[in-house]
């Protein structure tokens, strides 16, 4: 006779596997303070050099009003707002992306505690109709 419980965690555990099984396998094989640490890394990498490009469009758009009445004073002010610029998008950009791993890490390490568990329930259900 089939077992409700059994089939339903069969299905469960066998969606799980089809989904999130490969990628949530990947993420809890990393301690959680290097995973964070080097998809932050990656992020602020990426963002430094999407800054570069915007920076380096906007002056070549801008450069006929940016030699206009260039100083040394003005250079100094705008290359000042642009590397204030820089360092307030790479906060908000590295906080973000810290906390947003963070919490992505610790879903995976739930998905996988769970598929782990549901797995012994699986066996314990074995054990007994043998």
């Amino acid at each position: 006779m089939l077992d409700k419980k059994r089939i339903r965690l069969m299905v469960r555990m066998a969606s799980y596997e089809k989904t999130n099984a490969k990628q949530d396998q990947k993420i809890s094989s990393y301690y959680k303070k290097d995973y964070i640490s080097l998809n932050t890394l990656i992020t602020i990498l990426w963002i430094t050099i999407g800054y570069a490009i915007i920076v380096g469009l906007a002056a070549v758009c801008g450069m006929d009003i940016l030699f206009e009445n260039l100083t040394i004073v003005r250079m100094l002010i705008l290359g000042g707002l642009v590397i204030v610029g820089y360092i307030i998008v790479l906060v908000i950009y590295g906080v973000c992306a810290s906390s947003y791993y963070k919490s992505k890490h610790n879903r995976a390490k739930q998905r996988v505690k769970r598929y782990y568990r549901d797995m012994s329930k699986l066996e314990n259900y074995g054990k007994k109709g043998a």
